[in-house]
Order: C-alpha cells, then sequence, then structure tokens
C-alpha cells in the first residue's frame, strides 16, 4: 500500500450515517496532506441533490451512482468518505478490498444529537430517526465490518484525535 505518482496513497471511511466520516476525514487528509474526497459531495454536484435522486430514480439508481463515484476516487486516492450506505452495494465493497479501510461507528446515545433536524432520506418517515438509524445500522453493520481494516468508535472521543490516530495508523500501512 505504498503511495507513489501511480498508486497514491488511499485510505477510506466507512460507517453510518452521522459517525463523523467527513468530519475525521478531512481531519486525517490535512494531517497526511492528501484530498479529501466525500462521495456522496461528488454525486449532489453531478446529478443533483440526493434526496431528489432518490425520490425520483430510487436507491438502486443512486447506489450505481456511487459505485462509479467510490471507483473514480480511490483511484485518484486522498482519504476517501462514503456515503453510510455505500456497503450495500457488492460491487462497491468489491472495491474496496485493495484500500485500506476505517469503520467509524458511533452509539446511539452520541448519534441522537447528531442526526436531529435531518433531512437525510432514509430518516424520513414516521419512525423517530434514532430508531431509524438504529434500524439501517443493524442491517449494514456487518458489512461494515467486512470491508473495515481498522474500527474505531468516534462517539466520545474528540474528532482530531481520532484523526490523528488514524493517520498515523494509515503511515504504518505504508
Amino acid at each position: 500500500m505504498m503511495s507513489s505518482p501511480d498508486q497514491p496513497l488511499t485510505l477510506v471511511l466507512v460507517g453510518p450515517m452521522a459517525s463523523g466520516k467527513t468530519s475525521v476525514g478531512r481531519k486525517i487528509a490535512r494531517i497526511l496532506d492528501v484530498p479529501f474526497v466525500d462521495t456522496d459531495k461528488r454525486i449532489a454536484a453531478a446529478n443533483g441533490p440526493i434526496p431528489q435522486i432518490f425520490a425520483e430514480h430510487g436507491e438502486a439508481h443512486f447506489r450505481e451512482l456511487e459505485r462509479a463515484a467510490v471507483a473514480v476516487a480511490v483511484a485518484e486516492g486522498g482519504v476517501v468518505s462514503l456515503g453510510g450506505g455505500a456497503v450495500t452495494d457488492s460491487g462497491t465493497r468489491a472495491l474496496l478490498a485493495q484500500h485500506p479501510v476505517v469503520f467509524l461507528t458511533v452509539s446511539v446515545d452520541a448519534v441522537a444529537g447528531r442526526i436531529s433536524g435531518s433531512t437525510r432520506p432514509l430518516l424520513a418517515g414516521e419512525d423517530d430517526p434514532v430508531t431509524r438509524w438504529r434500524t439501517i445500522f443493524d442491517q449494514r453493520r456487518s458489512w461494515y465490518e467486512e470491508v473495515a481494516d481498522l474500527t474505531v468508535d468516534t462517539s466520545r472521543r474528540p474528532m482530531r484525535t481520532l484523526a490523528e490516530e488514524i493517520a498515523a495508523w494509515r503511515k504504518e500501512q505504508q
């Protein structure tokens, strides 16, 4: 997993919604001096808001767009933050096999404050958002664990500390 012009340093972050992938990922990218890529932001920039993609074309279409965005991002290198549901797609999971992957997990208690007032499409509906989040996380947990080389709990510790530890781990992989 050496970094070179042909094989740039890559680190992939996976985890449930509100686990801190963007916050921690930006900090890790700064520490490692590599670009930060949020695949959800790339998809939205190219195709419109994600809730609109879900509403107009369905989740399967979104997952196809996501798989293509992940393929480009991991080829370019940098710290790559995937959407919470990216691991549900077997093709996306296969793309991650050649890259160091960190699973950011978070407790139900800690996530409650992070998702209040969320407009995330999968949390919409009549259920309590925290209950819905827990259900989705339980459904996806085994896929996160399947692709992960390292698991980090973001519930209580400062994001900066977590970023430093993950960056140090990534440097050890070289």
